[in-house]
């Protein structure tokens, strides 16, 4: 199977779609044009034309209420915000609106809106171009959240996500467009609400999703070297998310490592363990533990930033300490 990166995934991805639906359109800042900072829209304004490949103006709230218009009147709008850190400019638009409409429209009006919103810290980008905000939507019914990581994964739960009649925020970790893994040509989907057993494993369970789902793999094959087998559960979608997949794993293990990249206070993470608890305390022989960045704004200098941000090291502690290896 041919290998290609993270960007070309998602640029095939939208691409594919586009070409077999002609409601899907793709609006945001730089999208066009430019093809995207990150260059994952390179290309698709030749191949489409300017009516389905649209730049905007700089107004998140603008544009992204102009794609929940579109979705309740039968486009399927990808909408693009070029950060993160700059969804919370469109919070009544995704909260108020794109997650309300449905339901309180008794089902009349469907929302097929997909917002991909490249998320994470690296690289040195400071404290408002390095956030992860995917418990704050966690907690919007209504809403639907993915976070994969591999290509394959998300050529495929784009797919999904643009096809959903329901609206979905789609987290790319901006540290992976340059990642490559093997990927098919032809269309495919990949659902949500079904984690992926990354490692296999006997003495304990690291829940991960994202950048640290990679993390947690290298974390995972070191530690086989030292006797400790661990099992590696990608989560991928977070909303829904696959709990039958996690207890079955910690059934089998009883100990839990949880690790996410965002900031430990609020986050989704807690709200995993507090679950993993209600459906299976009996399981576990050990109290879980949550591994997250430090509940601070994130630093440019990347000393600092590294500091700040969990890594493979990090998960190993938490495994030793789970274990009481260490």
């Amino acid at each position: 199977m041919r290998i290609i990166t993270v960007r070309e995934a998602l640029n095939e991805a939208m691409s594919q779609e586009m070409a077999r639906d002609k409601t899907v359109i793709l609006m945001g800042c730089d999208v066009a044009v430019r093809g995207n900072p990150f260059g994952v829209s390179k290309g698709l304004l030749q191949k489409l034309g300017p009516k389905r490949i649209i730049d905007t103006p700089i107004s998140e709230a603008g544009f992204t209420g102009v794609g929940v218009g579109a979705a309740a009147m039968g486009l399927r709008p990808i909408v693009e915000i070029l950060y993160s850190d700059w969804i919370t400019l469109a919070m009544d638009q995704i909260v108020n609106m794109a997650a309300k409409m449905r339901y309180m429209f008794g089902g009349n009006i469907e929302m097929p809106l997909v917002i991909r919103a490249p998320f994470g810290a690296g690289g040195g980008n400071a404290a408002q171009h390095s956030q992860s905000f995917e418990a704050w939507f966690n907690n919007v019914p209504g809403l639907k959240v993915a976070a994969p990581i591999t290509a394959y994964d998300l050529k495929g739960m784009l797919t999904t996500a643009i096809r959903d009649n329901n609206p979905v925020i789609f987290f790319e970790h901006k540290r992976a467009y340059q990642h490559k893994g093997e990927v098919p040509e032809e269309q495919y989907t990949v659902p949500f609400g079904k984690a992926a057993i990354r490692r296999e494993g006997k003495d304990i369970t690291i829940v991960s999703y994202s950048m640290m789902a990679l993390r947690s793999i290298e974390a995972a094959e070191e530690l086989e070297k030292e006797g400790i087998s661990c099992e590696v559960i990608d989560l991928r979608s977070l909303v829904p998310l696959d709990y039958d997949t996690v207890m079955e794993s910690i059934r089998k293990t009883n100990r839990v490592v949880v690790a996410q990249e965002s900031h430990l206070r609020g986050s989704l993470a807690s709200d995993i363990v507090a679950e993993i608890i209600d459906r299976g305390f009996d399981y576990l022989d050990a109290p879980p533990i949550r591994v997250g960045s430090l509940n601070v704004p994130m630093p440019y200098n990347i000393g600092l930033e590294n500091m700040v941000v969990p890594n493979k090291e990090t998960i190993k502690q938490a495994v030793y300490k789970a274990l009481g290896n260490k």
